[in-house]
């Protein structure tokens, strides 16, 4: 009899610390931008940053449910209460809105990308004097030292449509585009496996160290966002995570 105690003790234990593991699980209501190739894809409801996110919260029996803003209005929308969570606080601090910060799910990497052939080296902002940029909507505000002398010697453009950004630099339109590194990867492989391109070799020069805590996402609730962390950590562990990543970004 004590033995079928012990039996019944193992096999019941286990299903009991199941339970209540996922007794708490939930519907997590998260703000994202609306359309961010490859990160995020709104038609969808799919894109690195979704799956990851998505995934992670899974990890403990959360559901994510996005919902889609101008990318402006993301951090707006948690301080009027209209979702749980936000991709990011696009660098206001939402502490004193109830937000409790998670680890990065993403970090965007923004490069000066330029064919390969051109040999430019680009180290300090005197280095891209003379040089035509295409960027992101909003770029010359955050890299000031960087853009300001090719916006006031009008060398400075911006295109939010980034496939247009790739076309103009095989074609040598500009001399450098700005982008996140994996935007401009994704839209080199789109390019390649739906029209007649064909890619030339481009070099990306890193300008600036990306600090990871600009990635953070927002979470209402402290425990939905210990539980984020963790399933988070059990992707990069298990190798889930960067298949994530290449799912997107590799050739196939």
């Amino acid at each position: 009899m004590r033995s079928l105690t012990r039996w019944i003790g193992r096999l019941i234990l286990p299903l009991l610390f199941a339970c209540s593991t996922y007794a708490g699980a939930a519907t997590v209501v998260m703000a994202f931008g609306e359309k961010i190739p490859p990160f995020c894809f709104p038609e969808s409801d799919s894109g690195i940053e979704l799956e990851v996110i998505g995934e992670a919260l899974a990890f403990r029996g959360h559901q994510l449910e996005p919902r889609y803003f101008p990318l402006a209005r993301v951090p707006l929308a948690f301080r009027r209460g209209e979702v749980d969570a936000a991709m990011t606080d696009l660098g206001q601090d939402l502490s004193d809105a109830g937000a409790h910060y998670g680890n990065p799910a993403v970090i965007y990497y923004n490069v000066f990308v330029s064919l390969k052939g051109r040999h430019l080296s680009i180290k300090k902002p005197e280095d891209i004097k003379g040089l035509s940029v295409v960027a992101f909507q909003g770029a010359a505000q955050r890299y000031p030292e960087w853009l300001a002398a090719s916006q006031k010697d009008g060398l400075y453009f911006e295109q939010n449509n980034q496939e247009l950004q790739v076309l103009g630099l095989n074609k040598a339109r500009y001399d450098l585009v700005l982008s996140d590194r994996s935007i401009f990867r994704y839209f080199e492989l789109l390019l390649e496996r739906t029209t007649l391109f064909k890619a030339k070799s481009t070099e990306m020069h890193q300008f600036v160290e990306e600090d990871p805590q600009n990635y953070r996402p927002v979470f209402r609730d402290p425990q939905i966002r210990d539980d984020f962390n963790a399933g988070l950590a059990q992707l990069k562990a298990s190798g889930r995570y960067q298949a994530i990543y290449d799912h997107y970004l590799e050739q196939k």
